[in-house]
């Protein structure tokens, strides 16, 4: 029996971009398209089969050891974007302030889909949505530089709202406009998720 079911929930893909050199800055450039690989999207800085582990992994291993790379992509949701600039007095909210590989439009509460979901794109290609990307101080130097008061109110204003970070189980392309399709774990919540974040 399948253990992943497809929903009638479909988004529409707004943007893509990605990140040329992590090193120089946060900043995306924007593509039309972007062909997904094992390691991401080509040519992204967050790319990668593996990766150094980080501080949001620091309960489970000391800072930079090797991990698989489940962070390739950061998707993001348009309505929770406009959320976002709303909230730090922005006319709209550009992607390429926070490294946005995807933004998708019409999943409601983005941000909290299950772990373990899929987004599937008409190439076939999909993607397996890791976990909630909680937000950083890390973008806000970079929308200071468009709005310079802005920055300093994002990772406030984006909490819960910071989209997801995912990666690449299906090759293929994605295009803007395309519709991907979201596919959910047939799992039940588990009972003891309360007692065990306490």
């Amino acid at each position: 029996m399948p253990a992943l079911k497809p929903t009638d929930f479909t988004a529409r893909v707004t943007w893509l971009g990605y990140v040329p050199d992590r090193d120089a800055g946060l900043r995306a450039d924007p593509l039309h398209e972007a062909m997904l690989t094992w390691a991401g999207i080509e040519g992204e800085a967050h790319g990668g089969l593996t990766r150094p582990s980080c501080s949001r992994v620091a309960a489970q291993y000391p800072k930079g050891t090797e991990i698989r790379n489940v962070r390739q992509l950061s998707v993001l949701s348009a309505e929770e974007l406009a959320d976002v600039a709303a909230a730090i007095s922005a006319a709209d909210f550009n992607p390429a302030w926070v490294g946005a590989s995807m933004v998708i439009e019409g999943i409601p509460d983005f941000t909290h889909v299950p772990p373990s979901s899929r987004l599937q794109a008409p190439s076939g290609a999909t993607l397996v949505i890791d976990m909630e990307n909680r937000p950083c101080h890390l973008p806000a130097p970079v929308i200071s530089e468009d709005l310079p008061e802005a920055g300093k109110k994002f990772k406030l204003a984006a909490k819960g709202k910071r989209g997801v970070t995912a990666w690449v189980e299906r090759e293929g392309v994605v295009k803007l406009g395309d519709t991907l399709t979201l596919h959910i774990p047939d799992q039940p919540v588990w009972a003891h998720l309360d007692a065990a974040r306490s």
